[in-house]
């Protein structure tokens, strides 16, 4: 005979608890599998969701007497799941950790850094070997005046170098973007008393067609050194051991006779090209020679018109172009490269940021 009523229930009861017991919640494997054993014995259509429902068949009495019963399985074995999912969530968490742990005792990783620009190291290095020759470094403004830019260095007005072509001159205003870094010489040669050694970096701007070798912007370091007694044999000396020092001491050097109103005599060195064997290149123009810089023995009207004596003081001049320079040394040879922002190109450079 089928049991009814409160024997039934109990015998629901026994099997909810055996249930319960069987499945082995403190037990359960993972997340997974405990979820199945809670859906199963207390989801809509669980054991203990049954054996509650059960409890409106029975009478007032036994519904007072055995709903708290039921009602203490249930909340005991919803406690006993909720104890477990903590635990493998814990230790789901230590596992994450072990595995992502940071060993605070290891010193950190290097963030990305720059690096300096050729052209900058460059400079740096033409900087460093004119200090061991005795040079100050004297800086000026880009935007000058006529006089500084090209009267006092003895350049007529009707020269073509004044000409919009080759210099741009400032809208509206007396002014122009200085076109060498000897405005540089004729403000320290105002400034100070003989003798003088000094070498004038800076960046200069030149209305000129940019191809392989020429740029508008480029950069130049101007040197002067006034002093007695001193003639075109003490330019080509100080020229020769300079860009030995800079360029490697098998470096060859060519003099050749040149133009320029604030020296006399004045003359352009070029060195020989280090992309072909003379043979000729683009980079050298195919005549084997790269010309690197323009010197001379300084004007004496230039003496003159900053106030110093030309009857007892001489020296000379010379401005040296970095670009071709920074071309020299890395193998480069578009000057180009170097303004194209490139990290493809630039990144062959080792000289990193300190």
């Amino acid at each position: 005979m089928t049991p009814t009523g409160r024997a039934a229930w109990e015998q629901a009861y026994a099997r909810a608890e055996a249930a319960i017991t069987d499945a082995g919640v403190p037990k359960t494997a993972d997340l997974v599998k405990l979820d199945e054993v809670r859906v199963r014995l207390s989801g809509r259509n669980g054991e203990l969701t049954a054996l509650l429902k059960a409890l409106k068949d029975l009478s007032i009495e036994d519904k007072r007497e055995l709903g708290p019963k039921g009602q203490a399985l249930k909340e005991s074995f919803e406690a006993a799941i909720a104890a477990r999912k903590a635990e493998l969530e814990d230790a789901g968490d230590a596992a994450a950790l072990e595995k992502d742990a940071i060993d605070l005792t290891l010193p950190g990783l290097r963030a990305p850094r720059g690096r300096l620009h050729p052209l900058t190291t460059t400079l740096h290095e033409i900087a460093r070997i004119f200090q061991l020759m005795g040079y100050s470094w004297a800086e000026g403004p880009f935007v000058e005046d006529e006089r500084h830019n090209f009267s006092a260095l003895n350049i007529p007005a009707d020269h073509p170098a004044r000409d919009s072509q080759d210099t741009f001159y400032l809208k509206d205003l007396p002014l122009l973007l200085r076109t060498h870094t000897s405005t540089v010489q004729i403000r320290a040669m105002e400034s100070q008393r003989p003798p003088l050694r000094v070498a004038c970096p800076g960046r200069v701007f030149r209305h000129e067609q940019i191809d392989a070798t020429h740029s508008a912007v480029f950069h130049q370091v101007e040197g002067l050194v006034i002093d007695e007694n001193i003639g075109l044999a003490d330019l080509k000396g100080h020229l020769q051991t300079f860009l030995q020092k800079l360029l490697g001491a098998s470096t060859k050097t060519r003099f050749r006779p040149s133009y320029f109103p604030f020296t006399e005599p004045s003359t352009e060195v070029d060195v020989k090209c280090f992309f072909c064997p003379g043979s000729g290149c683009p980079a050298c123009k195919h005549t084997g020679w790269i010309e690197i810089l323009g010197a001379g023995v300084v004007n004496p009207a230039v003496l003159t018109g900053v106030g110093y004596d030309a009857g007892k003081w001489s020296g000379f001049a010379f401005g040296i172009g970095v670009e071709r320079v920074a071309m020299l040394l890395h193998g480069v040879r578009d000057l180009r490269d170097f303004y194209t922002n490139d990290l493809r190109f630039l990144n062959q450079f080792d000289e990193d940021l300190v």
